[in-house]
Order: structure tokens, then sequence, then C-alpha cells
């Protein structure tokens, strides 16, 4: 007997029907916050069935905030979109907003589909009930979110749109790209921006009821939007300092920002409701970190600070997948290419799982009594916007504990690339077969 047929009665296959998920959403329960992760940036299914299963959550189990591993005011564009609240014509128009590399993230044919849903649904929805909303939780948009903060600014109090043009003229004098500022002040080339953004932050906060002075919902949502874009160049500023610093800080920092914008949403759209949350990130962003090889290194993440925070009201979900094809690049600011995904290596968990013999499956690493095999520590990939498989081992594979990880995985065998709104011809040609030039 294999180590995977072990585990046959406890994986539950796919098969494409619309009961599939129904032990997911039933093991799900009344939990508030739902992590969905992804074992690459690039993979449809991944995309798919992560839309297939927050539709359901939105329908069946009224969650109606969901937060995505891209910047604020990106997002925020999408939002507006789907609550009807903007001139977008299209969910392909509201998505044009995320042009920084990787756009094939959220510019996909995947997320254009489950977008036009959202705002269908919001659409039909009881007026009594909170409609669903898109939001950005991640703070790489520094320049983005000043210009939204001083437009919010102009709007309501113009003189405190001029002290914040001042203070944040402070990174005028560097390009658009944050990291030459942060190499700059960490080398103590300059003062760095510190106070200024904080202080910034700081008046919006003390100002906050004269700008709503009583003008109701929108006017409380606007000051959200913007208060949360001035949180996010105070985090921003700290993390383009602290990449210079060593991996661990800034990780731990954008992961911490996340989780805090999470929480800030539920806080905002409490109003009694209690309201519940659905995150789309990556795997090495949701699944719990202290039981990867990345605790070692110091780092933490959202699915760590989540459960530590909620307990059971949390649940961690992964994918994983053998082979097939990802929509990556092969270094940072690259064209998108169609890559071939290497079969995993042996003693990783995504060979494992591809033993099973099964195309698709779910298994509850919380409910089963099976999982001693799965225990032992395993090797486990993660393919992020760049794949390089000449080096796989060493650039995507890392040790972890699944069963600690995640409260449940997805396989999927063979996977196919994520389809980009633009196309490019290095992705249409697709990578030449890993047998070339022989056909043996």
């Amino acid at each position: 007997m294999s180590e995977a047929s072990i585990i046959q009665d406890a994986v539950q296959p796919l098969s494409g029907s619309a009961q599939d998920y129904d032990s997911l959403i039933d093991f799900i329960g009344d939990a508030r916050f739902v992590l969905l992760g992804e074992a690459s940036h690039g993979t449809h299914e991944f995309y798919f069935e992560r839309a297939l299963i927050t539709k359901r959550l939105i329908t069946e189990k009224g969650f109606t905030v969901v937060a995505i591993e891209a910047d604020w005011p990106d997002a925020y564009r999408v939002h507006r979109y789907v609550r009807r609240a903007n001139n977008d014509a299209t969910a392909e128009e509201a998505l044009a907003g995320f042009r920084r590399f990787p756009t094939w993230m959220w510019r996909n044919t995947v997320v254009v589909e489950f977008v036009e849903w959202l705002r269908q649904f919001n659409q039909n929805l009881d007026p009594k009930k909170p409609p669903a909303g898109f939001y950005g939780m991640d703070l790489y948009s520094l320049h983005a979110s000043i210009d939204a903060v001083l437009n919010y600014l102009r709007k309501v109090d113009p003189e405190a749109a001029i002290r914040a043009r001042h203070r944040y003229s402070c990174f005028e004098h560097f390009s658009p790209e944050p990291q030459e500022y942060g190499y700059a002040a960490t080398a103590g080339i300059i003062e760095s921006c510190e106070d200024e953004v904080v202080n910034q932050l700081i008046e919006m906060r003390q100002k906050a009821a004269e700008f709503l002075s009583g003008n109701g919902q929108r006017a409380d949502d606007e000051l959200f939007f913007a208060e949360q874009n001035a949180r996010l160049v105070k985090n921003a500023e700290q993390y383009y300092r602290s990449m210079f610093r060593g991996r661990a800080s800034s990780w731990n920092l954008r992961d911490r920002h996340m989780v805090e914008t999470v929480e800030s949403l539920v806080a905002h759209l409490d109003g009694g409701r209690q309201p519940k949350a659905i995150v789309w990130a990556h795997n090495s962003h949701l699944g719990d970190a202290r039981a990867t090889e990345m605790s070692q290194r110091g780092e933490l993440n959202v699915g760590q600070l989540i459960r530590e925070r909620f307990s059971k009201e949390a649940v961690l979900v992964g994918f994983s997948t053998y082979h097939g094809t990802v929509t990556a690049a092969s270094d940072w600011g690259a064209r998108a290419e169609r890559k071939n995904v290497r079969p995993a290596l042996r003693g990783s968990y995504e060979e494992f799982f591809h033993e099973v013999g099964l195309p698709k499956f779910l298994i509850n690493l919380r409910e089963s009594k099976q999982l001693d095999v799965l225990r032992e520590p395993r090797l486990e990939r993660a393919i992020g916007v760049i794949y390089r498989p000449e080096t796989e081992r060493l650039s995507h594979y890392f040790q972890a504990h699944l069963p600690d990880q995640f409260d449940v995985i997805i396989h999927i065998d063979e996977t196919r690339a994520v389809e980009a709104l633009e196309r490019t011809s290095v992705w249409d040609k697709g990578e030449l077969p890993e047998t070339y030039p022989f056909t043996v």
C-alpha cells in the first residue's frame, strides 16, 4: 500500500458539480474570516475555484468583504464599480487601474467575470441587506495613495490639502520608484519622510469629526477611503526603508499592514452586524507561517496573525497543483510568459497528492483522522509572479507541516495558465516543450 492510498478515504473528489463545495461551506459555518490562497499568481484554476467559493460565501453565508492582495486605490475603483458609484462602463474598464507589474494578477478573464457577478449581485440585493465590496490590502501604492489623500482634502478642506501637499513633497526628489527613496533614507543620504507621513495621518484622524460634519454614510465612506490611503502612505514609507534592512523586516511589515486593513474594514462596516471577510492572497501569506520554515527566518504572515487574533473564527484554505502551465515572468518587470510547470519534486506534498490518483480533490485537514502521513515535514511549492524552473528547488520550494499550515487543501493535479486581458506574443507562443529539441 502506498503512502498516498492511506488518505484515500479522507479526500473528497471534486467533479465540477454545484455540490462540490457543500462540505466546505458547512465546515466554514459561522466563521467570520475565510482565507483563500493560491500556489501561484498565474493559475486559472486557483482564481476560478476561489471565485466559485467566494460567490457561495457571499450568497449563502452573508460575507460582504472581499480583500485582495492588491493596492488599495486600484481595488477601490473596482469597489465603486460593483457598488454602481462611478462611471466605469464595464469590469474591464474598472480594472484599468491595475497597471503596475504584474498586471495579470488582477487584469485577467476570471477576475473580470467575478467583478461583473459581484456588481449584478449587489444590484439584485434586498436594499435592507449590506452590499458586498471589493478592497485592496497591499501597500505598494505610495504615490497613488498620496494623490488620493490630496484629492480628498482639496474637496473637504483646501487648507489641510496645502499642508498635506507640503508634507508629501518630501518624496518629490525621487523617481516614481519608491525603492530609491528607501535606499537613500536608509543609507543616511537624506532625512526620512517618517515624521511627515505620521503627522499627516494624525491630523486626518484629529479632524475626522470636522470632515464628516453630519454629511451621512457617503461622507463617512469617503473619509475612511482617504484615511486608509494616509495610513498606507505611512506604512509604505516604513516598508521601503525596511527593504534594505532584511527580508523579514519588510515582509512582516507588509503582512501586518494587510491584517490591519482587513480589521479596519470590518470595524468600519460593522454597524452592529459583525461583517465577514474573504481574503484572496498567495498561500505564502495565508497559510500559517508558524508551520513553515518562514518562522525560522523570523517571518510571520496574514494567516498566522488572523489565527492568533480570531482563532476558530478563521478558516485557512490553500491550493496546490502537480504540473501544467502558469502565467509568470522570468524576472521582475519582464513580460508575462506562459510557462510549463514542472512535475512536482520527489518528497513534496504536491507529488504526494498526485499519487492519490484523482484529478481534483479537497481534504479537510482539521477534521480528518488519517493525517499522520501528512504530518511529516515535506517540501511545498510556491510560484509567485516569477517562475524559474531551472532553479526550482532553490527558488520555489520550502519545508512545511501542511495540517498546521491550513485547515483545508484543494489539490488540482493539472492546471493551466491564467489568461491576462493583455496577452503578449510571448504568452501566446508559450514555452517550448521540456523535451525540445528531442521528441522523446
